[in-house]
């Protein structure tokens, strides 16, 4: 079996959403040998949305306006406190609604810090209320992204940096600390054939949250091939409810075979007892894949 990493989705949510919870989650999932957390984001709940959420058959989140869902930034800045190997992801992060150089000074910041250790999923968004309660145009905002992730790699790369584009221009200007190993690996959610386009052309890896994994990574290879890059380079994260069926190590090698390098299960999953319900996880699906 190709080596295939765990992580752990939804992470900044439920019981695992403020300082005891994370801390719980975070040491005990080290411990089992996860890899990686992944958060969610979403900067404000709209009352009465109408935007069709693309990840349930409802249409909309599993969420209400009173629940607790911490920026993402923040949240892993205190994962990061209490663990030495465990990476930190965003999965994802809605790029288009941010400062793209005001994110670039906290994600290198938050890297340099942790040894490393960030790895930055970005997506387009998908809910037009939060973008108007933010000031932000729904429209273009792919084209935004992409020259955002322009943005953040130049100015984590180069001091006196400049740029002239259609959503954001400086020039002369420095951000330090850079990231500990002189950039933050981002990768592209999305579901779609545009975000696995995206992902080919200008990503470190592609995270889609749904789908039909393998025609979604071969749309990615394609766009890397005839954007000059080397396919293999881009690492594809994916989540299944399949590793928590019968043969759950059949599942994760189904996953590999496809060309998954990192498989993300629900951290809502293992709330009821997580040092256990963690462990266990370890012992029965992550060790067993390392040794095949």
């Amino acid at each position: 079996m190709r080596p295939v990493k765990f992580g752990l989705i939804f992470a900044n949510t439920v019981r695992f959403a403020g300082r005891d919870g994370l801390i719980e989650l975070a040491t005990n999932a080290e411990s089992a040998g996860f890899e990686s957390v992944w958060t969610v984001e979403h900067v404000v709940f709209p009352d009465g949305y109408e935007s069709a959420y693309p990840y349930d058959g409802s249409g909309k989140m599993a969420m209400a306006a009173d629940t607790d869902l911490p920026d993402p930034l923040i949240w892993l800045t205190w994962i990061a406190s209490v663990t030495e190997r465990l990476r930190l992801g965003t999965g994802i992060l809605i790029l288009p609604q941010r400062n793209p150089v005001v994110l670039a000074k906290e994600v290198a910041t938050l890297d340099w810090l942790s040894g490393g250790r960030v790895e930055l999923g970005c997506g387009v968004g998908w809910l037009r209320e939060e973008f108007d309660a933010l000031g932000v145009p729904f429209e273009r905002r792919g084209a935004r992204t992409d020259e955002y992730v322009e943005v953040l790699r130049t100015l984590w790369t180069d001091d006196h940096a400049a740029h002239d584009g259609e959503f954001a221009s400086f020039s002369g200007i420095s951000v330090n600390p850079k990231p500990a190993n002189g950039t933050v690996p981002i990768h592209i959610g999305g579901h779609t054939e545009a975000a696995a386009r995206r992902a080919g052309r200008l990503g470190d890896g592609f995270f889609p949250g749904k789908g039909d994994v393998r025609q979604l990574i071969g749309i990615v290879r394609e766009a890397a091939e005839e954007a000059g890059r080397d396919p293999d380079s881009i690492e594809v994260t994916y989540g299944s409810a399949e590793v928590f069926g019968s043969d759950p190590v059949g599942a994760v090698q189904e996953l590999a075979d496809a060309g998954v390098d990192r498989v993300v299960v629900p951290a809502f999953l293992h709330m009821g007892d997580p040092a256990t319900s963690l462990a266990a996880f370890g012992e029965e699906v992550i060790a067993p894949t390392a040794d095949a």
